[in-house]
């Protein structure tokens, strides 16, 4: 299967069933599934909902290599503002204080800084899950006072404290612009030591590898960017690249996804199943449709049978049922349970220690 710079609608990698076949065993590796029965595990069960993350929609200013989301400028799949009220309307009932705003580009959709300010109003902790280059494009010029006068949260992707290595992944200039915006964000008070604004990276691998320890690696980013550049940031956070959309396309390209699988399953760590963010998150897709996390929506495994399909179908009963709903699980999994775990808050296992 050819690789794609963008999978476009309708190509064979843009269809999630034709994904999850894609992650099926042949090779007679073992399936997550085994691997969490052999812990005694089985059924993997939410322990509650404390995090809800709203995946805004799938437009993005950037295309990069590894995105699972398939983001990029010509996608046109955005949330509604009546679909944001349903959001509103069950944090209002659920009592969730988190809320986790992702896309694509979440700040493309003309309705977010709307949903940041409602969130903001019922008191809830709001993350923006930024790719940066996006706080210097036209349009968009005065986002960061946005964010800071809102006290948002911004989880931001940088690949790598080195311009040649995040452009190799995320686009040629995007380190640059990624700089710009971090010493724009520092200005307003973010990622300072002494400050409340919360400015947390992302690293991921440049390829078919697991995240070298967080902790050694946040040491390195931290000296490196300050001395380079004079930027500061709170906490680095290793995520693993997972086996969907366009990752997975690149893999198939180079010949390297049972290679990569083998190492996800051989390097399955059963201590970062306790802290995997699908048990206390529920994830939200654009459409309002529900799923465990939001790399089950990307390949849209939707949530057990007796578990509401969308937000706006959520009463009473269904708050009881999603608190302790078993989880979906599937062969990308192993991606947020090897070496020390992957969550939207980075290692699992180390974060624990």
């Amino acid at each position: 299967m050819p690789g794609l710079t963008l999978l476009k609608q309708g190509s064979p990698l843009s269809d999630p069933a034709v994904q999850r076949a894609a992650l099926v065993p042949k090779w007679g590796g073992r399936t997550f599934a085994q691997a969490v029965a052999a812990g005694g595990l089985t059924p993997l069960r939410a322990t509650g909902v404390s995090v809800l993350q709203i995946n805004v929609g799938k437009l993005c200013n950037q295309t990069c290599r590894h995105c699972h989301v398939d983001a990029g400028p010509s996608r046109r799949e955005v949330m509604s503002q009546e679909t944001m009220s349903e959001c509103l309307r069950f944090v209002t009932r659920s009592g969730i204080q988190v809320v986790d705003v992702t896309g694509g580009a979440p700040e493309m959709n003309p309705n977010f800084r709307w949903l940041a300010g409602e969130l903001r109003r019922l008191g809830c902790h709001v993350i923006d899950r930024s790719n940066l280059t996006i706080l210097t494009s036209a349009g968009f010029e005065d986002l960061p006072e946005f964010l800071a006068a809102h006290e948002v949260e911004i989880v931001a992707s940088l690949p790598c404290y080195l311009a040649e290595n995040t452009d190799a992944q995320r686009g040629d200039g995007v380190f640059e612009k990624s700089i710009a915006a971090l010493r724009r964000l520092n200005a307003l008070g973010y990622g300072q030591p002494d400050g409340g604004l919360v400015l947390n990276l992302v690293y991921n691998p440049l390829g078919p590898a697991l995240p070298p320890e967080q902790g050694p690696l946040e040491v390195a980013y931290h000296r490196e960017l300050a001395a380079r550049y004079g930027v500061r940031f709170n906490r680095l956070y290793t995520i693993t690249n997972m086996p969907i959309s366009r990752f997975l396309d690149d893999l198939l390209a180079h010949d390297k996804l049972d290679e990569y699988m083998q190492l996800l399953i051989d390097s399955y760590n059963p201590a970062a199943v306790a802290g995997l963010m699908c048990r206390s998150t529920l994830s939200v897709g654009w459409d309002g449709r529900l799923y465990d996390c939001d790399f089950n929506q990307m390949l849209e495994l939707e949530l057990v049978p007796d578990c509401p399909t969308r937000i706006h179908d959520i009463g009473e009963a269904a708050l009881r049922k999603l608190a302790q709903r078993p989880i979906v699980v599937g062969q990308h999994c192993f991606g947020c349970t090897a070496g020390a775990g992957s969550s939207c808050q980075g290692a699992i296992v180390a974060a624990e220690q």
